[in-house]
């Protein structure tokens, strides 16, 4: 695939590339089984052909045009139920990278996807185990449409279609870029920069204080992001009531604009 050297303490210093596997989340956790594996392993592949997403979702992506890859993290200075910081300054760290490529036009959107515009390009997994009340290890996947300009949904994107480049993007670079971003963010977190962070993730959710339809499982309403809660909840505002929605629990319907 390619060679990558980040300047990182950790993240992405050894890394496993697969020309093709079913899942590089499945291959990390496989790897948590042996004692001697180092916190920031990253294993990457050009051919993922069954990458899952939220809400048991497959990700899309054709050979080698795309990142696929996961990252261990060690993040037990986390309990189980501040395991969302997790995903902020994982996402963060995806928004970091991207943002600058496409004029700032990204945006988060809850619980972890990326988006350019209206457009999805990017998806985050993180998948948990715990020692005690604390997390052990976190597999960290992250999917992000690069160069591939088909797509079979029409919500999705890539960078090369939004801000393209005569080539395409160097996926090397990219990849390197965002191991560097990453660790930046997760240093913020190991810290306790909470503070930063959610700041920081506030204002790059995607619809944050906008009026916006929401759906559950038996109605449809228009509300309003105000917060995202300790444990990783939307907190939405609707006609002076407040509701706190967890994963699943509500999804946004696209605005005639979108």
């Amino acid at each position: 695939m390619y060679k990558i050297h980040p300047k990182t303490h950790f993240v992405g210093q050894i890394y496993q590339y697969l020309p093709s596997c079913q899942s590089t989340n499945d291959e990390a956790s496989a790897l948590l089984a042996h004692s001697d594996v180092v916190e920031g392993l990253l294993i990457a592949t050009d051919n993922q052909t069954g990458g899952r997403g939220q809400r048991g979702n497959t990700w899309e992506a054709q050979p080698a045009q795309n990142l696929t890859f996961s990252l261990l993290f060690k993040p037990t200075f986390l309990t189980a139920t501040e395991q969302f910081w997790l995903n902020m300054a994982v996402s963060l760290g995806v928004h970091d990278t991207i943002a600058p490529l496409v004029n700032g036009d990204c945006r988060v959107k809850w619980p972890n996807d990326l988006y350019i515009g209206f457009h999805k390009t990017g998806g985050i997994l993180i998948e948990n185990t715990l020692q005690g009340y604390n997390l052990a290890w976190s597999v960290v996947g992250i999917g992000l449409n690069v160069n591939q300009t088909e797509f079979s949904y029409s919500t999705a994107t890539s960078l090369q279609q939004e801000a393209p480049l005569p080539n395409g993007y160097d996926r090397a670079g990219l990849l390197t870029m965002l191991c560097e971003k990453l660790e930046k963010r997760y240093l913020q977190l190991r810290a306790g920069q909470r503070q930063v962070l959610k700041a920081d993730y506030m204002q790059t959710l995607y619809r944050y204080q906008q009026e916006t339809r929401f759906s559950t499982e038996d109605r449809t309403f228009m509300g309003m992001i105000i917060d995202v809660d300790e444990t990783g909840r939307l907190v939405v505002a609707e006609a002076g009531r407040t509701h706190r929605f967890g994963f699943k629990e509500v999804s946004f319907v696209p605005m005639t604009s979108e």
